[in-house]
């Protein structure tokens, strides 16, 4: 027994533990990512909102989001396991991506402008350049997901994920507070009919400056690991004989782990109702705490529900933060799957809290739970999901997770808008709470499917050694 050891040890090299230092270094483009992604969220059905477009038709709109990740992530996820570059390996998927995410930040808020240059639909080429933005997040976002996978050991896993969510909250916070802190610069947040409001418009060249920075932060004091090393990790295994095809993600695809599934499940209504809220908050918010008619897009009273909700989402993504540090000691107190089962649990509660909050300078409270729900959603499945994944298909499987996130999106985008004006009412504030209903149902999965990461390791080996194979 201590002659087959010794031979495993010297044929096989663990990865080093990385400092906490080297891990915010490489996760630090996440936060310009989120910043460009929180900038999104708050403003873009504002944005849509003023350019003419109708409350059941933001749903639609927003499609774009989804369908691109759904397209755009796997691709580049196969391509990063196959890429070795003088820069790196996923490094520069994150150069790319930032630099048409930053036009497209540019580009959105200025589509009625470019339209009057070039004669086109002002909602279409807005479209187009929200398509740019969500493509070019994918390209650079994925890419950061793996990255944890290839540099961490997997017991540091959760502390990886926790960093990011940090970065993530910091990042969102900014971008959802940019329009207001702009206001009260003395930025006007009023928009003249068939244009963005300027304090919205600053906001995204920020965002856009911001990104490169931190992006280029990342690339700058980060070294990826060689080839060579990670065949070393994976015991030789790392570099096949012949390269990966691209016909290989359909491959990888039908041998998922049955873990990677029942996350799938979970992910489904988790990210159900994260759509529900990013699309709907605003026209929520605008005609159940500020009583106005769902018509009513353009007036001072609806922008001020505009920053509100970007205000909002700031709240959540900050209370995220110290929920962040808090994840990974309450995951070795109770375990991962019932520290996410009961973020999920709070954040559904604060979503339909919404309801029944009516003073608007209330509505922080619900974004405590939310900020819960936020941080374990951004870390706990990917801590849980990196258990049962081989090193040499993160990028892949990463992005093939990326699918049980955008297809309830999808889902969502097609059915949404036609739900909320069929029947209820144009109301939206009523869909928020199918979207709290869903999250909630997503905590009860949690419980009830999802495997510990100390139940059954051999069925967790015995699905790693397929996907090698």
């Amino acid at each position: 027994m201590m002659n087959t050891n010794a031979n495993i040890s010297l044929s096989k090299k663990l990865k080093p533990d990385l400092s906490i230092a080297r891990i915010i270094n490489m996760s630090m483009g996440f936060l310009g990512i989120q910043m460009a992604f929180g900038l999104q969220n708050g403003n873009a059905s504002r944005i849509l909102a003023n350019l003419g477009a109708d409350v059941h038709e933001l749903s639609w709109f927003w499609l774009v989001a989804p369908v691109t990740g759904l397209i755009v992530q796997p691709i580049i996820g196969h391509m990063g396991d196959n890429t070795w570059s003088p820069l790196g390996r996923r490094k520069p998927y994150f150069l790319i991506g930032a630099v048409l995410c930053a036009i497209g930040l540019v580009m959105l808020p200025n589509a009625a402008s470019v339209t009057r240059m070039i004669a086109a639909n002002v909602l279409l080429l807005a479209v187009i350049f929200l398509a740019m933005m969500d493509a070019s997040i994918n390209v650079a976002m994925e890419p950061f997901r793996a990255l944890v996978g290839d540099m961490l050991p997997k017991h540091q896993g959760t502390i990886g994920f926790s960093v990011q969510t940090i970065l993530i909250g910091i990042g969102a916070v900014i971008g959802s507070y940019m329009p207001d802190w702009l206001t009260g610069l003395g930025i006007s947040n009023v928009a003249p009919e068939g244009f963005v409001a300027d304090n919205v418009i600053y906001s995204f060249y920020v965002g856009a400056a911001l990104l490169l920075l931190t992006i280029l932060y990342t690339i700058i004091t980060t070294k990826e690991y060689s080839p060579e090393e990670f065949a070393k990790f994976e015991d030789g295994k790392e570099i096949a004989e012949e390269p990966s095809r691209f016909s290989d993600i359909f491959k990888d695809f039908a041998n998922i782990p049955g873990q990677m599934k029942r996350l799938g499940a979970v992910q489904f209504f988790s990210w159900f109702a994260l759509f529900t809220m990013w699309v709907f908050t605003t026209s929520a918010l605008a005609t159940h705490h500020f009583g106005l008619s769902p018509e009513d897009t353009h007036s001072k009273a609806f922008n001020d529900a505009g920053d509100l909700t970007g205000k909002l989402f700031g709240m959540y993504n900050l209370w995220a933060i110290p929920f962040a540090f808090l994840l990974t000691p309450i995951a070795k107190l109770i375990g991962k799957k019932q520290t996410h089962a009961l973020a999920l649990l709070c954040g559904g509660l604060s979503l339909i809290s919404m309801y029944f909050i009516k003073d608007k300078n209330l509505l922080w409270i619900s974004m405590i739970g939310l900020g819960f729900a936020w941080a374990s959603i951004l870390a706990m499945p990917y801590a849980m999901l990196i258990e049962v994944i081989p090193l040499k298909k993160m990028g892949v499987y990463m992005g093939i997770f990326n699918f049980f996130i955008v297809i309830p999106q999808i889902i969502n985008g097609l059915f949404g808008g036609p739900i909320v004006s069929g029947f209820f009412r144009n109301l939206a504030i009523d869909y928020i709470v199918v979207g709290g209903i869903c999250m909630l149902l997503g905590a009860v999965i949690t419980m009830i499917f999802i495997r510990s990461e100390h139940e059954t390791p051999k069925e967790i080996e015995e699905e790693i050694q397929q996907v090698h194979f």
